[in-house]
């Protein structure tokens, strides 16, 4: 697919799936190559410029991407990924910090379900759900269907300032554990 010219690879949870995004760059012709999934997202065949950016977004949210090329040393070249205008690191802590994250089998199948603590949005496996937010004694409960299945997102006071609200998954009633992606 890439040849040899691939020259870096990334992996980057959003909230609507995990992307591949690889980058193959041909040093000598200043070929730039996209792919984010295995779809080719940009193509550049013949660039005088072997240094610069290449901007596009990921995923059904449009998340913006940039990959950074940079001349280190001589013909050696640095490759950085920017989500968001922040650094991939950067990115990464702020989203461990607006977002959680379930991995769960639900009838056999995979299910990666993402609460965007934020707008209280939710996803399973790429699909933004249908949700009914109330608020009860303890706190606020989110309701959705994953297939036949009644989840509920259930969010309370830790009682500790530090780790504040607290958020858990229910699967049929079955508290299932959060993810650490």
């Amino acid at each position: 697919m890439l040849g040899g010219d691939l020259v870096a690879v990334w992996e980057v949870a959003l909230s609507d799936g995990v992307f591949r995004i690889e980058f193959a760059h041909g040093t000598t012709t200043g070929k730039r190559v996209v792919y984010v999934n295995g779809q080719e997202v940009i193509r550049k065949d013949w660039m005088f410029k072997l240094v610069g950016k290449e901007t596009f977004t990921v995923g059904s949210t449009n998340t913006k991407a940039t990959i950074v090329i940079e001349a280190i040393s001589g013909f050696a070249y640095e490759y950085t990924l920017e989500m968001d205008g922040k650094s991939l690191q950067k990115f990464i802590n702020n989203k461990a910090q607006t977002t959680k994250t379930w991995l769960l089998r639900v009838d056999g199948a995979d299910c990666r379900v993402v609460l965007e603590k934020d707008t209280m949005d939710v996803w399973c496996n790429g699909q933004k759900m249908d949700t009914t937010g109330e608020f009860v004694d303890d706190g606020t409960e989110t309701h959705f269907m994953v297939g036949e299945h009644e989840c509920c997102i259930k969010a309370t006071s830790s009682g500790k300032k530090k780790s504040g609200i607290v958020h858990y998954l229910l699967l049929d009633g079955e508290k299932i554990a959060a993810s650490t992606q």
